[in-house]
């Protein structure tokens, strides 16, 4: 049975800090090599790491059903954005916080859905042997500039739009068991040689080129799978 979305939420944010701090980056031995559900580490990189079922194959998998986005700043983040230097940070209202929650969670469904689909694979809300589960949680969020409502026309300029960490489950929906779990954090580096301009447009093509990244790595491992089962 799949988890408390927001049980969830809080030990992922958890686990994706402690992976990618520096200090942990420089003990890549004591990131665990099998996790406490039975999934053995199978690739690590400074920005990513994939835990498997020992002999679990995404290769039988023709449908997806893919669960809505839970969605999470970063620890401290509304209040380091209210104690910014910006005039514009300080009239970020909960209600700017919940719709760029809200909309991030819109574009992962219609990026991943359309990368998925467009590579041959069945967006499906059905449970059979050939249907993969897959459970998504953005953590982290970090925005550097978020348009708020109602501000006029005041200008943020920067180098980086901020960036996000995705925490990724795969199940297999006959038998609800997890196959994969993944945890990749990505930041956008769409202007490291100049300052831009931001707003829900800039922030909005940062988020989905990034997105867009994570699904293509999600439909290469599929048609992997296929491949390797088919030689």
């Amino acid at each position: 049975m799949i988890r408390n979305k927001i049980t969830a939420i809080t030990l992922i944010s958890i686990l994706s800090v402690s992976i990618f701090s520096p200090a942990m980056a420089k003990k890549a031995a004591d990131i665990p090599q099998v996790t406490i559900d039975g999934l053995e580490l199978v690739n690590q990189t400074r920005s990513s790491v994939v835990y498997a079922k020992p002999g679990a194959t995404l290769a039988g998998y023709q449908r997806i059903k893919l669960l809505d986005a839970a969605v999470a700043f970063k620890k401290n983040w509304e209040r380091g954005q209210r104690h910014s230097a910006s005039i514009t940070a300080k009239r970020i209202s909960p209600k700017d916080i919940d719709e760029i929650k809200t909309r991030l969670a819109e574009e992962f469904q219609k990026v991943f859905t359309k990368t998925l689909e467009t590579a041959g694979y069945q967006i499906t809300d059905e449970i059979a042997a050939d249907v993969m589960i897959v459970r998504p949680a953005i953590v982290n969020l970090d925005v550097n500039a978020p348009e708020v409502s109602n501000f006029g026309t005041t200008r943020t300029y920067v180098s980086s739009a901020g960036e996000m960490t995705l925490y990724l489950e795969l199940y297999d929906a006959a038998t609800s068991a997890l196959i994969l779990k993944a945890i990749s954090r990505k930041a956008d580096n769409s202007y490291t040689s100049h300052f831009t301009w931001a707003n829900s447009v800039t922030n909005k093509v940062a988020a989905d080129r990034i997105l867009k990244g994570w699904a293509d790595i999600l439909v290469n491992a599929l048609d992997e799978s296929k491949k390797s089962t088919a030689e």
